[in-house]
């Protein structure tokens, strides 16, 4: 089964969904959070310093300068809450480097927005925003820099993080492409669906 026939109906149904809701529209200002929504946010895994999450309804392709899709390029919002001794050492790690603590005493976690390379299986965080109460950005960092899922151990937690979203995305390949609010190109809707980038990465296992 070609993609092209394979999405044909979903994509056409599905493009009035927009794949990339923002904190703001979830949260009134002001707002405490008192959990995650889980019709946006799935859970991945807890360790005892935090609890990680991605947001799958956002979870998309990068989308060329005409209208395409990058089937190479996987864009995937996260974030990461905090429990209190987290908390605590990102506020002492930021006073030892000198950076304002204000409004630091309302920290509860970090958003990330992930670029997975799947041609180079590489992962970039493009932009890191430590969160207060309200999900109101409290410091961004958009420092950073491609990272290779090779170097990474299989035990790591964040590695754990990256395959589980990978997995998902390869489940759910069809769901990503048919509400994007961008098209296949001709060459990629012509691709057999074992062609597809998503499917040809292999993916280490994840050690416990």
């Amino acid at each position: 089964m070609r993609l092209k026939n394979f999405f044909a109906g979903i994509i056409s149904a599905a493009m009035i969904l927009t794949t990339n809701p923002t904190f703001a529209q979830e949260w009134e200002e002001g707002e405490v959070i008192t959990g995650v929504p889980t019709e946006i946010y799935m859970w991945v895994q807890s360790t005892p310093r935090a609890n990680y999450w991605f947001n799958h309804q956002a979870a998309g392709y990068r989308i060329k300068e005409d209208g395409t899709l990058d089937l190479n390029t996987l864009m995937v919002p996260a974030i990461y809450l905090y429990d209190n001794i987290q908390i605590e050492d990102v506020i002492q790690k930021r006073r030892w480097k000198k950076l304002s603590t204000r409004g630091y005493n309302k920290l509860v976690g970090r958003s990330e927005l992930l670029k997975f390379d799947l041609k180079n299986m590489t992962v970039q965080v493009v932009e890191k925003t430590d969160l207060d109460d309200t999900w109101g950005a409290l410091d961004k960092d958009t420092s950073g820099e491609p990272v290779a899922l090779k170097t990474l151990s299989s035990k790591d937690v964040m590695y754990k993080f990256y395959r589980a979203v990978l997995e998902w995305a390869r489940a759910h390949n069809e769901l990503i492409i048919g509400r994007s609010k961008g098209i296949l190109s001709d060459a990629d809707g012509d691709l057999p669906l074992n062609e597809v980038p998503i499917n040809k990465i292999f993916i280490p296992p994840a050690e416990s």
